[in-house]
């Protein structure tokens, strides 16, 4: 008796749950989709000055002459100094912060990515795409998609204004969500970067869409009131950038 008893209760308490899946308004939807992260670039310019931030302290500027990748990751940069002209070469494990600038190709390419897709114009700022803001790369101990060893990478940042709790940085070999096109005209739908690497705490992951229900207890869990006002039954992946800026604002205060 006491058993089906409690097994009541877990199924009502099960059903309490479920049924507090949060509905929003079209408004906050709209709202919950804007793409709030800095647009990911992979080609710094050697054409502007870069700057350079040591482990040791020093600054080094010049132009990238020479940038070595790993599945995408920059783990090897060669500058030439703007006032000595020699050129020098850092490893990924030396830099501690690098800023540079994206290529004017890359923007380019960007724009038109920008205009082939109507959902864009709903959920993204052209300027992101267009301005002329320096890129800020962090040095990062990651496992590429969780599956290799650890190692040092420069990653760029792509929530700099609100990265204090939680960093997400660019995967520069994420897909994006199929959408639909019909005889040329602009992709309707789609679009939807399916991976970042994250920081919280002292752990960096791969965080890809499909994992991203068994990963928000960790992301935001320790927010009660964010849950309670996001809970993981009622939100979307394509949320995910508003979502950090919304409980970062939130455990701040």
């Amino acid at each position: 008796m006491k058993l089906k008893t409690l097994l009541i209760t877990l199924c009502l308490a099960g059903t309490a749950t479920f049924a507090q899946k949060v509905k929003y308004s079209r408004e906050n939807i709209k709202k919950m989709e804007t793409y709030l992260f800095n647009e990911g670039f992979n080609s710094p310019s050697a054409k502007k000055t870069s700057t350079i931030i040591l482990k040791d302290g020093t600054t080094h500027k010049g132009f990238c002459g020479k940038i070595e990748t790993k599945k995408g990751q920059i783990y090897e940069v060669a500058l030439k100094d703007s006032i000595t002209k020699k050129n020098e070469v850092f490893n990924a494990d030396q830099i501690n912060e690098m800023y540079v600038y994206p290529t004017n190709a890359e923007k380019i390419a960007k724009v038109g990515k920008y205009m082939g897709n109507i959902r864009n114009f709903g959920t993204k700022k052209l300027t992101k795409n267009t301005d002329g803001g320096r890129i800020h790369f962090v040095n990062q101990t990651v496992s590429l998609k969780n599956k290799k060893d650890d190692k040092e990478f420069l990653m760029q940042l792509i929530n700099p204004e609100f990265s204090d709790i939680i960093s997400v940085y660019h995967d520069p070999r994420a897909k994006e969500t199929a959408g639909f096109s019909m005889m040329g005209s602009p992709q309707l739908g789609g679009g939807v970067i399916k991976s970042y690497y994250v920081k919280k705490g002292d752990k960096v992951m791969w965080l890809h869409k499909d994992d991203f229900e068994d990963n928000y207890d960790f992301l935001f869990g320790d927010n009660q009131e964010f849950m309670k006002k996001y809970p993981k039954n009622s939100v979307e992946w394509d949320y995910f950038s508003f979502l950090i800026n919304e409980y970062t604002a939130m455990t701040n205060g």
